[in-house]
């Protein structure tokens, strides 16, 4: 089946209507401990990972760095996925700077948001820039969804499923959180997360952000509480650690999750418990690729991503196969991600 329902009913009619997508980009110096994620295998390419991201998406290529972002042993970034849908379906796509270390070479939105810091060693950043952000942040779901019928936001930022599973322990959940590599390194976070959590005081869901978040997590929360449409936010544990600050703040707001199976199948995690929303898995079928990139997301590696799981049900409600689109993945692959070698 190309996608089913991990957790609560098939929201999937929502994506009918004209959808907009907005990815959300930052980084935390909570990447830079090492062994916390697989992008920090290589520190000097953290922080252009996320712009890298923002980049292929909008030109099919990667302007700050010369090649698209990968792990150490050539695994493509999800971006590629994603690519590949917003493709085919010609979906407009607005990228918000959530605290970037490095500004993308395209036009994008700002909330005005610091680079987070290292929740092991001290608050993520200030509760008056949180405010800022956040503020900022609603106002471009406000204006952004005018135009829609229901946004799609995806995220980047390494090392954010550490700073989602400190909010989830903050908010009294389990942080049971994926990883993009196959031995999710839960005691390296386990560790993290007690430290850093241990500072909290409080159960005011932006003071939690600001101490223990990223700013990536404050613009989605930020965007899906100021939007007037429904939203579904594409992505892993990541986006289920929003949707719970998103339901904190507003229980109104209507929210969805899509994810990829990868993420949904992830024996370490539980994204249906985690999330407070309902869930949909969709599949793109990599598991089946000729190429052995594509092919090690089945496999455990990288999983989710820059909006992948939302991107590929998308392509799914507009009448594509999962043959098909992996055959439109594969063709990507090909032209970006081979060529670029």
């Amino acid at each position: 089946m190309s996608y089913r329902v991990v957790k609560g009913k098939d929201f999937s009619d929502v994506l009918n209507g004209n959808v907009g997508f907005v990815l959300c980009i930052g980084n935390t110096k909570t990447a830079e401990i090492p062994g916390i994620t697989a992008a920090g295998e290589n520190p000097d390419l953290i922080k252009f990972t996320p712009p890298a991201d923002a980049e292929l998406l909008h030109y099919g290529q990667c302007k700050s760095i010369p090649f698209p972002p990968a792990t150490p042993d050539g695994k493509p970034t999800p971006a590629l996925i994603t690519y590949t849908a917003l493709r085919l379906l010609k979906i407009p796509l607005f990228v918000v700077d959530a605290g970037l270390m490095v500004k993308p070479k395209i036009p994008y939105y700002s909330i005005n948001a610091p680079v987070g810091n290292n929740i092991a060693e001290q608050s993520a950043f200030s509760m008056d820039s949180a405010m800022e952000a956040f503020e900022y942040a609603r106002i471009i779901g406000k204006e952004i969804s005018k135009a829609f019928d229901v946004l799609m936001v995806g995220e980047s930022i390494p090392a954010g499923t550490t700073t989602a599973g400190a909010v989830l322990k903050a908010l009294g959940l389990n942080p049971a959180v994926s990883s993009s590599m196959p031995r999710n390194p839960v005691n390296i976070k386990r560790e993290v997360i007690e430290k850093a959590v241990s500072r909290v005081k409080t159960d005011d869901p932006i003071e939690i952000l600001a101490e223990v978040g990223d700013p990536v997590l404050l613009a989605v929360a930020g965007i899906s509480t100021g939007s007037k449409k429904p939203v579904v936010l594409a992505g892993g544990t990541q986006m289920a650690a929003a949707s719970q600050i998103i339901k904190r703040i507003d229980r109104s707001s209507e929210i969805y999750l899509a994810t990829t199976a990868y993420v949904a199948e992830d024996a370490t995690a539980s994204i249906s418990e985690i999330s407070a929303v309902d869930v949909i898995a969709s599949d793109p079928g990599l598991g089946e690729s000729s190429k052995p990139g594509l092919r090690a997301y089945a496999e455990g590696f990288v999983k989710e991503g820059v909006g992948a799981g939302g991107a590929t049900l998308l392509a799914y409600k507009n009448g594509y196969t999962m043959k098909q689109f992996l055959d439109e993945v594969e063709r990507d692959y090909e032209s970006i991600i081979e060529q670029a070698r």
